[in-house]
C-alpha cells in the first residue's frame, strides 16, 4: 500500500491540529546554534521519535569553519529610570540579539541606541537578529517602542555565557530494505519563529514518526541541526558515507498560507527534482519550481561542489520574500494547521514516488498483449478508454527496461500513482517484471564520479 493512502486514512484537520500543538510547545524556547535551548528542543522531539543526540566540542575544525563557543542565556532586560523593564527577555526571546555577550551597565540613551535593532517599516514588530561569529551585544524591539524612549539613563542587563561547550544536533535513522538513503534535513536553532524553524521541524518529526511504522524500500535519515554550522559539522563527520544519499530534502517555511515553492538541487536533474516537480504539477498547480542558487538554507551545504548531493529545498513562501520573515510576526498565528497538514501530505506523496520509482521490462514485448482475456481491459469496445486503461497501455509500451515509472508518468501526462497502479496490475498479470537495481556505488566512487575532483 502506498504511504499516501495510509496517511489519507487519518483526519487531515486532526493531523494539522496536532502539528500546530507541537509547534506551540516548542515556540517559547530560546534556541540558538548551540546551547541548552536546542538541547531542550531535541529532547522534546526525542519523546516522539528515536533520536541520536551528537555533541561536537567547541573549537572543532569542520572544513573551513570552526565550531563556536556555546551560548546560553538566562535573563535580559532594559530598565528605565523608574526601574521598570521596558524591554524584557521574559516577554519575548527575540528581544535579545542572539549570541549576545554578557553586559551589566547603566548608560545614556545615546550610548544605548547603537545596540538597539528595529524595523521602521513594521514599527510594531520585533526583528530577529544574530551575532554568532563576532562578539557583540544588543536588544531588538518594536520601532514605536524605540521612538517612545526618553533621554536619560537606562540599566542594561544580559545574563548570558559564551564559553567552551558543544554544538548539538539530532539524528533519526530508519532502516529500509536498501542502504541507499533519503535525507530529510531541517533547522532546529531559531528562537520563537514559527514558520522559520518550527514548521519544518514539526513536519519532519511527524514524517519520521509515520515512516517508522512502515515497510520501506530506502533507509531514511532525519537531521535536526543548527543552521549552516550544523550541516557543515555533520558533513565533516560523515564525509565517507554521504554517497549513500540518493535523494534529499530540506524542509523550511512550510506552515504559512503561501503556495509551495521547490528549489532544485545543484544538479538540477536529480530524481528528487523530477519527483517534486511532478507531484507539484499534479497536486498544487499554483506552485513554483525554482532553479538552484547558492543562497538559502542547508541545501547549499549539501550541494556544495565537493559533495554535490541530490538535495532540494521545499518551502511555501520563500525566505526573505514575506514581511513576517525573521520577525515577531512569524508567530503561532502565522502558521496554519491546514498548511502544516498539507505539507506533510505533500512530503508523503513525494516519498511515494521515490519509493515506487523503478524500471520494469515487458515479458510480452511483441505487439500489444491481449488485456481482455486477463480482465485488464474494459468489457465492451467502442467507448473512449479511461485513465486506468490508458495508464496500462502506456506502461506496456514504455516498460522496456530503460524508462522508470516516473519517466512514463511524465511522458504520458498521467499521475505517477496511475502508472504505478498499472505497473502493479501488469506485474500480477505476468506481463511485466521489475528490473533488478544495480548495487550502490561506494562513498569513495561517489566522491570521484559525482562530487568534487581537483
Amino acid at each position: 500500500m502506498r504511504l499516501l493512502s495510509e496517511l489519507d486514512r487519518k483526519d487531515t484537520a486532526e493531523i494539522g491540529q496536532e502539528l500546530h500543538r507541537f509547534a506551540a510547545e516548542l515556540y517559547p524556547i530560546c534556541r540558538s546554534i548551540t546551547g541548552d535551548g536546542i538541547r531542550r528542543t531535541l529532547a522534546m522531539i526525542q519523546e516522539r521519535i528515536s533520536l541520536q543526540i551528537s555533541e561536537v566540542p567547541s573549537g572543532t575544525p569542520v572544513f573551513d569553519w570552526t565550531v563556536p563557543q556555546e551560548w546560553n542565556i538566562r535573563d535580559a532586560y532594559i530598565k528605565d529610570s523608574s526601574g521598570r523593564r521596558i524591554v524584557d527577555f521574559r516577554q519575548s526571546n527575540l528581544h535579545v540579539l542572539n549570541y549576545s555577550t554578557a553586559v551589566r551597565a547603566t548608560m545614556p540613551l545615546s550610548e544605548l541606541k547603537p545596540h538597539l535593532f528595529t524595523l521602521p517599516d513594521h514599527p510594531d514588530w520585533i526583528p530577529y537578529r544574530t551575532s554568532y561569529y563576532q562578539a557583540n551585544w544588543g536588544f531588538c524591539l518594536a520601532h514605536n517602542q524605540l521612538l517612545a524612549l526618553q533621554d536619560g539613563d537606562y540599566e542594561v542587563f544580559i545574563d548570558s555565557t559564551l564559553e567552551a561547550g558543544h554544538l548539538t544536533y539530532g539524528e533519526c535513522y530508519l532502516p529500509g530494505h536498501s542502504t541507499d538513503e533519503v535525507l530529510i534535513s531541517c533547522h532546529a536553532c531559531h528562537p520563537s519563529l514559527a514558520n522559520d524553524n518550527l514548521s519544518g521541524l514539526t513536519v519532519a518529526t511527524a514524517l519520521a514518526e509515520f515512516l517508522a511504522k512502515r515497510d520501506l524500500r530506502y533507509s531514511y535519515r532525519f537531521l535536526f541541526i543548527p543552521g549552516t554550522i550544523g550541516a557543515i559539522a555533520w558533513l565533516a563527520r560523515n564525509q565517507e558515507t554521504v554517497g549513500r544519499i540518493r535523494h534529499g530534502l530540506v524542509l523550511t517555511g512550510i506552515g504559512d498560507a503561501g503556495t509551495f515553492h521547490y528549489k532544485k538541487s545543484r544538479r538540477g536533474n536529480a530524481e528528487i527534482d523530477s519527483a517534486m516537480t511532478h507531484v507539484l504539477c499534479h497536486s498544487v498547480p499554483s506552485s513554483q519550481v525554482l532553479e538552484f542558487s547558492p543562497y538559502g538554507y542547508d541545501e547549499r551545504q549539501y550541494c556544495s561542489p565537493g559533495f554535490n548531493l541530490p538535495v532540494g529545498c521545499l518551502m511555501r513562501s520563500v525566505w526573505g520574500t514575506f514581511p513576517e520573515y525573521h520577525t515577531s510576526a512569524d508567530n503561532l498565528d502565522f502558521i496554519k494547521p491546514h498548511s502544516l497538514a498539507e505539507s506533510l501530505r505533500l512530503c508523503t506523496e513525494v516519498l511515494d514516488v521515490l519509493e515506487g520509482n523503478r524500471r520494469y521490462r515487458s515479458l510480452n514485448p511483441y505487439c500489444e498483449p491481449q488485456l481482455g482475456k486477463r480482465n485488464l481491459y474494459r468489457p465492451t469496445g467502442g467507448e473512449a478508454i479511461g485513465i486506468e486503461i490508458n495508464a496500462r497501455l502506456w506502461a506496456l509500451n514504455l516498460c522496456d527496461g530503460d524508462y522508470t515509472v516516473l519517466d512514463i508518468a511524465e511522458r504520458s501526462g498521467l499521475r505517477f500513482s496511475a502508472i504505478s497502479d498499472a505497473v502493479t496490475l501488469l506485474c500480477e498479470g505476468g506481463l511485466l517484471a521489475v528490473v533488478p537495481e544495480k548495487a550502490t556505488a561506494s562513498a569513495v566512487s561517489f566522491s570521484i564520479s559525482q562530487g568534487w575532483t581537483p
